[in-house]
This record gives C-alpha cells, sequence and structure tokens, in this order.
C-alpha cells in the first residue's frame, strides 16, 4: 500500500477552462496515509470522481504533482501506478464464469495457482457468491455483477490502493449494509488504503476513518465523522452532515453576542468579534430545546408543522424570518406558546461560510 500525496493539485476540463479560471478541482494539498480509509464526500459535480480519477491516473492534472510515498506518478498510467479501481457501474467479463473473473487480475500477476485458489474462495464468500461460482456471469443481475466488480478489486494483495466510485449504487438496498461492513472487515484486516466516493452520507460516515468532504471543487473539511458532526469547518459541511442538518442562522455580532432576528444570543467564549461581511450562527437541531415562553434565553418561535420519524419528532419552526429545526423525543410535549434555547456548548460562528475559532480567526 501507498502513502498517496496531492501536491496543489488543481484541474480543468480544457485550456480555454483553465484560463477563463474555470477549475473542476480547485488547489488541493492534502496526503492520504498509507493504510487508511477514506471517503470522498460531497454533491453531484463537486469534483469527487475528478479527483479520484487523477489518483487512478484516467485523468492528469492540469496542474500540480501527485506521490505514491516518494514517487511522483503524475504522468505514470493507471497499471504503472498498480492500483486497482471499482467503478459505479459492473466491469466484468461476461463471458468468463464468476470465479474466473475473481482469478482473472491474479493471473495476470502469475500469482501460484494455490494462491489463487485461495483467495478466489475466500473472496467468493466475502460476496456472498459460492453457489453461483461457476456460473457465467452475462446471465447474473446487475448488484451481483457488481459483487464480482468489487471482489476483482479486493482480491489483490499487492496494489498501491484501491478507489471506489460509488460503487454500491447498483447494488439492491438491503445488500448495501453488508457490503460496507465487509469493505471495513477487509480494511480491519489488511490495512489496505482505501479511497472511496459517495454522495450519500451514511455510506461515508460507516466506511471511513476520516471523510474529506468536497464541495464546489474544493475539500472544505477532513476529519472523523464526530469531528464534522460536532465541528464543521464550513456552513456546507454541517448542512451536508446530518438528517436535518445544522441550522445556519445570518447573525450579526455585538462583543460577544450574537444577534439573530433581534435575540442576543450569548457567543462560547464571550471572545469579543468584528468582522464585516455575511456572518452566520450555527447550531445542530440535537442541541436546540423547545420550551414555553418566559423562561431564561427563551426565544420566541413560530412552528410549521412536526413530522413523526419513529424515534423522534422533528420540528420545523421559525425564529423571526429565519427556519429552525429541532429535535425532540417521541411524545415528548409541543408548546401551544413555543421558544427555543440553544445549547452554549454547540454553537459555532461563521465568517464568510467559514467556522470562527475561538481566538476570532477563521478556521
Amino acid at each position: 500500500m501507498a502513502r498517496i500525496r496531492l501536491d496543489h493539485i488543481r484541474h480543468a476540463y480544457s485550456a480555454e477552462l483553465a484560463k477563463a479560471g474555470t477549475y473542476a478541482l480547485r488547489e488541493i494539498d492534502h496526503v492520504f496515509e498509507d493504510g487508511g480509509a477514506y471517503a470522498l464526500l460531497g454533491p453531484s459535480g463537486c469534483g469527487k470522481t475528478t479527483l479520484l480519477n487523477i489518483i487512478s491516473g484516467l485523468l492528469t492534472p492540469s496542474e500540480g504533482h501527485l506521490y505514491f510515498d516518494r514517487t511522483d506518478v503524475t504522468m505514470l498510467t493507471p497499471e504503472q501506478r498498480n492500483i486497482a479501481q471499482v467503478f459505479q457501474f459492473p466491469v466484468i467479463y461476461d463471458t468468463m464464469t464468476v470465479a474466473e473473473n475473481l482469478a482473472f487480475p491474479l493471473k495476470n500477476r502469475k500469482v501460484p495457482a494455490g494462491e489463487v485458489k485461495r483467495r478466489v474462495a475466500d473472496m467468493l464468500a466475502r460476496i456472498g457468491l459460492e453457489e453461483k461460482a461457476n456460473r457465467k456471469a452475462r446471465g447474473l443481475t446487475a448488484d451481483e455483477k457488481q459483487k464480482i466488480s468489487l471482489g476483482r478489486g479486493l482480491v489483490r494483495s499487492d496494489v498501491n490502493a484501491i478507489l471506489f466510485d460509488e460503487p454500491l449504487t447498483v447494488i439492491d438496498p438491503h445488500m448495501k449494509w453488508q457490503l460496507r461492513s465487509e469493505l471495513k472487515q477487509l480494511h480491519r484486516e489488511f490495512a489496505m488504503t482505501m479511497v472511496y466516493v459517495t454522495h450519500d452520507q451514511t455510506e461515508a460516515l460507516t466506511f471511513a476513518d476520516k471523510v474529506v468532504v468536497m464541495y464546489d471543487g474544493e475539500v472544505v473539511q477532513i476529519g472523523t465523522p464526530e469531528e464534522l458532526f460536532e465541528r464543521p469547518q464550513h456552513t456546507f459541511v454541517g448542512y451536508f452532515i446530518g438528517s436535518p442538518g445544522m441550522n445556519v442562522l445570518p447573525c450579526t455580532v455585538d462583543g460577544s453576542d450574537a444577534i439573530v432576528s433581534g435575540e442576543r444570543i450569548a457567543l462560547p467564549n464571550g471572545a469579543g468579534f468584528k468582522r464585516t461581511g455575511k456572518t452566520e450562527l450555527g447550531i445542530r437541531p440535537e442541541f436546540v430545546t423547545l420550551v414555553e415562553r418566559g423562561g431564561p434565553n427563551a426565544m420566541p418561535v413560530t412552528i410549521d408543522k412536526v413530522e413523526d420519524i419513529g424515534s423522534e419528532r422533528i420540528v420545523r419552526a421559525r425564529l423571526g424570518d429565519h427556519p429552525l429545526s429541532a429535535i425532540i423525543e417521541e411524545g415528548a410535549s409541543v408548546p401551544s406558546q413555543a421558544a427555543v434555547t440553544f445549547a452554549p456548548h454547540a454553537l459555532n460562528l461563521y465568517a464568510d461560510s467559514r467556522l470562527v475559532d475561538r481566538s476570532g480567526g477563521t478556521a
């Protein structure tokens, strides 16, 4: 496996676009550590697949360099980089059996026959296709074919990295959890460097040790699932991670208070913060408490609706003119004259969409 270093990578899909400053990938300078499990998470068009294809060698970046350990691989082919890549849709040989498809990359590398047999048998068990080992791939379902693609990527032990481009798209929903668990188990067993592209936060947060959140061609935060939830470094991260996402409320700042719709909210640590431009206050629905009006620090709200989602309910309200979500337990009462309070430790202040650290600068 390899340590992958992205050294000031930028990419535009034509010289004209580059000249106009229109980059699919803005400057990215980051390291994927050897043996790490990473997810590239973000909406369609944010640059996830472009970045993955630069790592694999299917694309050459417009600017910057790519290193596997200390070797500059920027101009090397995918084969020369010795990576395995699993695509969104199955890439297999229909005329081969399931077992032959799994054995093919091993035989190409002249792995001894006994080792090929052992690895293929192990992978068949992991992807649940033991009973169909001798079936031609042509007659299988789309999700079974994608399991073969996953198996072909994972059966090798000599690769520098394994790259996944939304590999569970065609997998039957009840199988997704099982296959994610298998990927996680394989990572634990063999410490493979894995990079997994997805727009599904559940896939990213359950698979990866570190999640790389991308937005508009750039990396806006890299962190553990806990870090992304508790301290989003960008308002997009707060909005994108969580269900529902973080409340982001336009505000002004006066000394150690944020002012939202005329309500004063004490900021953590009371750090006097002065800045021109857009300022916003972030608070996750889990840390918004619904109370009766008139209590200490209670801010009156108008409730629009209450959504019952089983074990809890989501209250959709408005603080002044601004939408606000709160999560309450199933069975908890909703006051007729409602107000909210915010947990002080969970307040985040943003300037131009970037988190303001405790010293007053952006993170």
